[in-house]
């Protein structure tokens, strides 16, 4: 089974991420009104290639992280904030029934970013981890994808 890829994207992705944007989109998550049009281009000269992250399986395009800068500040140019994200149903399809990741306790951010996505607590193995002159639980977190 070949091993997925995460690569930067390339100006020659255009379409495939276009079909994939087109694809996944849904008003529960989007704040445009409806989904990008068939001849709507991916990519703008404020976010172009080397603003996305490609995620390759196969050969094929299945998904896209597009990070840039919250604001054109210079007093926040250090910060980089998702823009967008997108997995194609058929890298959910892979035969998987539920999906789970582990997470250090400390990092509460990314902890209620994943509990916003219905990943929940399943378990804490306390002071797994040695960091910095400190013990710090690992939080395994996980969903059903039935």
């Amino acid at each position: 089974m070949p091993e997925p890829l995460i690569r930067p994207a390339r100006p020659d992705d255009e379409p495939a991420l276009a079909r994939l944007d087109r694809e996944t989109w849904s008003p529960l998550h989007e704040v445009r009104p409806e989904p990008p049009a068939p001849d709507e281009p991916f990519f703008h000269p404020a976010c172009g290639p080397d603003a996305h992250q490609v995620a390759e399986y196969d050969g094929r395009v299945v998904g896209y992280v597009r990070l840039g800068h919250p604001t054109g500040m210079p007093t926040n140019a250090h910060v980089l904030q998702i823009r967008g994200l997108a997995v194609a149903e058929e890298a959910r399809r892979r035969g998987a029934r539920r999906i789970s990741l582990r997470v250090l306790g400390p990092n509460t951010v990314a902890r209620a970013l994943y509990a916003s996505e219905g990943f929940t607590v399943e378990g804490v193995l306390p002071g797994e981890f040695h960091l910095d002159g400190r013990y710090v639980d690992d939080v395994l977190m996980g969903q059903s994808l039935v």
